[in-house]
């Protein structure tokens, strides 16, 4: 409640001038919020752009049901431990279930030293080629699989790993000692997932890892991809293996993605406390040295809500500016992090979305009102002669 013939734009104007007369200290505390909250912002960042590069690439990418003995809340299935003779176990239920392709897939992971080195051996028949997975893909330069290249030490680039591996037409890419590819060809850049994958016929790549008659998972397109979850449902059933849709996928990734969250909003968490004593430290010595100008507001009439009010919202009008000043910073903070994500795997991987702004601004807001509490509270007990008589 405010006093007679005082506006809230009026406390907002007392606020402000009470913080502009210790610019040094109100900038120092407005800077540490600022960091806190931006620290905030670019961390759970992480979380919305992972999420918008799942839902947007493999939207229209990928099989529309994938079958493994590795169920997904397991992860991405690349042990070789599933027999191939699932793929003609599949085919043969495809006139029942709609099935328009069935494409067993082996796939391996291949890391060094440095983040821009890792790839992922994407292993499917030749006969087939990559367009039985992923139909839209083309080849920038050289050529495609063909049928011809089966079993032989052949592959074709994505585009981010053909940059990242400096590989181009004719280049050679060592599997191991004893195996290495010759590269025939590097896709046009597709997606920032298929573009980090390396095609080789499957049987080379089985060759490769010591893999006969065995493959990772089952990749099937359907005619209808609305039927996945009624498809994915009759195969685990009549197989006794685990089969997922991209649905299932994604809702894995989002479940993981909830967990990352968490754990990074707790590590902010502490950044954002150190932050909020802060602001309770410079509005308790904003209190302390202004207590003969609070004496003197009690006893021209000032209410001890007004007292209160006023020293509450500079509380807010502190934290609010680090809010928006986190923001701006989190935001130069996302693009230098795209910036380097779109060099290694060709996505950005942090996004600024509006519920994350809200939050900012949000937790920004209930920070200031925490940090405010107790020295409003304290402002507003203050005895006029009290006040009045501090030297």
């Amino acid at each position: 409640m405010t006093s007679p013939g005082l506006r809230w734009t009026d406390i907002w104007k007392l606020a402000w001038r009470g913080l502009t007369r210790r610019r040094v200290r109100t900038l120092l505390t407005t800077l540490g919020i600022t960091v806190a909250v931006a620290s905030m912002v670019i961390f759970l960042s992480l979380g919305e752009g992972i999420r918008k590069v799942f839902v947007s690439q493999l939207g229209g990418i990928g099989p529309d049901v994938q079958v493994s003995l590795t169920p997904l809340s397991q992860g991405l299935a690349l042990q070789p431990n599933l027999p191939q003779q699932t793929a003609d176990d599949i085919q043969a239920l495809a006139p029942e279930l709609g099935i328009q392709t069935v494409t067993p897939v082996i796939m391996a992971v291949r890391g060094g030293l440095e983040v821009t080195q890792s790839v992922v051996l994407y292993g499917l028949p030749a006969a087939q080629g990559i367009a039985a997975v992923f139909p839209t893909t083309t080849a920038a330069q050289g050529r495609a699989l063909t049928p011809a290249d089966e079993g032989a030490g052949v592959a074709v680039a994505g585009a981010k790993a053909a940059q990242n591996l400096r590989l181009e037409v004719g280049s050679t890419l060592n599997l191991n000692r004893r195996n290495q590819v010759k590269v025939i060809g590097v896709l046009a850049p597709e997606s920032g997932l298929v573009d980090n994958f390396i095609f080789i016929p499957l049987t080379t790549l089985q060759r490769s890892e010591g893999a006969a008659g065995r493959v990772s998972l089952v990749a099937v397109k359907l005619d209808n991809p609305r039927d996945a979850r009624r498809v994915a449902d009759v195969l685990s059933e009549k197989l006794n293996l685990e089969a997922g849709t991209q649905s299932d996928f994604l809702s894995f990734i989002d479940r993981a993605l909830i967990i990352s969250d968490a754990v990074r909003f707790g590590i902010s968490l502490i950044a954002l406390i150190v932050g909020g004593l802060a602001v309770a430290n410079t509005v308790m010595m904003g209190v302390f040295e202004r207590t003969r100008e609070f004496g003197t507001l009690r006893a021209i009439g000032a209410r001890p809500s007004f007292v209160r009010s006023l020293v509450l919202t500079e509380s807010l009008l502190l934290s609010l500016v680090g809010g928006v000043g986190g923001v701006l910073l989190g935001l130069a903070g996302i693009a230098g992090v795209n910036l380097y994500t779109q060099q290694l795997a060709g996505i950005d991987a942090a996004a600024l979305t509006p519920r994350l702004v809200l939050l900012a601004l949000a937790i920004s807001l209930l920070l200031g009102l925490l940090s405010g509490l107790l020295p409003a509270r304290n402002a507003g007990r203050m005895s006029i002669v009290g006040a009045l008589g501090r030297i």
